[in-house]
């Protein structure tokens, strides 16, 4: 990878570019996580069908099959070239299916602080598959990659996503007004963080 030129006399350096970084496959007891492939596609799309996912995340809404191949073969496959949107989709290990997503998104020109994001298909909900992938991935972005800070940020009112987060060990934060945006419209959030020092051994 080549490192950015300096800059010259008189100006100033932007931002510090995200690294450029091969998909990673994570791991679990029960769960494999690796990055999505075209043959995620179909079961992409069935999930994101869920009124409930379409609610609570950014996901089109109505959701289409080319809204599933965008996120398969432009979003996650340049967010992990770029180092800036790591996204895995989340298997189940005994039978091979599709329980979720977890991604990171680091914030724009930082590369020492990241958004952790979700969503589970509703058939796999409420077994704590969630809360296995997320401390995952917390634990490869704040121990592998060197986070400084991770955040979770939810619109007001998504429980499920907040007993997830508490779970993994986000300690809240407060609420942040008008802050996040879902197609065109600003919904108050819930913010919470996790610090290195927060991981459990």
């Amino acid at each position: 990878m080549e490192e950015s030129p300096e800059p010259r006399a008189g100006e100033q350096a932007g931002p510090p570019a995200a690294p450029t970084r091969e998909p990673v496959v994570l791991t679990t007891e029960r769960l494999v996580l690796r990055a999505p492939r075209e043959s995620d596609i179909d079961a992409i799309d069935a999930a994101c069908q869920d009124p409930e996912i379409q609610r609570w995340t950014v996901v089109p809404s109505p959701y289409k099959r080319t809204d599933a191949e965008y996120f398969v073969s432009d979003l996650a496959l340049n967010g992990w070239r770029t180092g800036e949107n790591l996204v895995w989709c989340v298997f189940e290990r005994e039978s091979g299916a599709l329980v979720g997503t977890q991604g990171l998104m680091l914030r724009a020109g930082r590369t020492d602080v990241a958004e952790i994001g979700w969503w589970a298909t509703k058939e796999f909900r409420g077994r704590g598959y969630t809360v296995e992938a997320a401390t995952a991935v917390a634990r490869y972005g704040l121990a592998e990659l060197g986070l400084r800070r991770l955040e979770w940020l939810a619109y007001v009112g998504n429980d499920g996503s907040r007993a997830v987060a508490s779970k993994v060990g986000f300690r809240f934060e407060g609420t942040l007004r008008a802050y996040a945006e879902q197609r065109g419209q600003f919904h108050d959030s819930w913010i919470a963080s996790l610090l290195p020092g927060d991981l459990a051994d």
